[in-house]
């Protein structure tokens, strides 16, 4: 399947409310605090966007940010159906954090940025990855549901954050779940060490809105918000 150009997505996506709420380029970008171009090179597609840039154009055609994504998954009219995105759900996320005052904020910014992903919180290593393979309290799952992001802290009780991820990406049922690495400092040493395991990206800690937007601007985000079509359980 050929890669889902999600810029061109989102740029129709927009461009098709703006038409339907009868408003201008200019309007728009008068709207969400942007420059006009900056609108006219979104809605060709040709712009890479920041989260925070995404939250200021659905707030100015007043949809929420999860609308706005959905509209992209929609089904495209085209006569080929690699062209064709076929999932509108938003991906599960599951959040492996022991300290509850970080678990609080993470749940925080995911409420800022007005994104309406079902979390999941599991709170240290073992049961982390009892959840990501069905085991124990989580035998009732199953594997083919799998998390489609992973926020990941490092310094976990019983089983170590390296040692999950290790795990995750050594199996092949599992390996192709996207993991962001959650750190207290960029400057730490074990980072090198996730992305070599298979971890796409980290936040350094406390998880507000400003780091899920450089975040999710470095991944896809389609992957980031919905869930991915391609990614299923071998």
């Amino acid at each position: 399947m050929r890669k889902i150009d999600l810029k061109s997505l989102l740029g129709t996506a927009i461009r098709t409310k703006r038409n339907d709420l009868g408003i201008s380029q200019e309007e728009l970008a008068d709207r969400a605090g942007l420059h006009r171009t900056y609108i006219s090179d979104i809605e060709r597609g040709a712009r890479n966007l920041s989260l925070e840039s995404i939250d200021k154009l659905a707030q100015a055609l007043h949809i929420s940010i999860a609308s706005l994504f959905k509209i992209t998954a929609e089904p495209q009219t085209s006569d080929d159906p690699e062209q064709i995105v076929s999932s509108g759900e938003m991906a599960d996320i599951l959040l492996v954090e022991d300290n509850e005052h970080d678990v609080e904020l993470t749940l925080h910014a995911f409420k800022t940025a007005k994104l309406s992903n079902c979390i999941h919180v599991v709170r240290d290593g073992s049961e982390a990855l009892d959840f990501v393979f069905c085991k124990n309290r989580y035998a009732s799952r199953k594997i083919e549901n799998l998390p489609h992001v992973i926020l990941l802290d490092l310094n976990l009780p019983k089983i170590s954050g390296i040692e999950v991820l290790r795990r995750i990406k050594a199996d092949e049922r599992t390996r192709n779940v996207h993991v962001v690495v959650l750190t207290v400092s960029q400057r730490d040493g074990d980072i090198a060490q996730c992305r070599k395991l298979g971890a796409e990206t980290y936040i350094v800690k406390p998880v507000n809105f400003n780091s899920l937007s450089e975040v999710t601007a470095q991944l896809n985000l389609y992957w980031a918000l919905l869930k991915d079509p391609s990614l299923k359980a071998a």
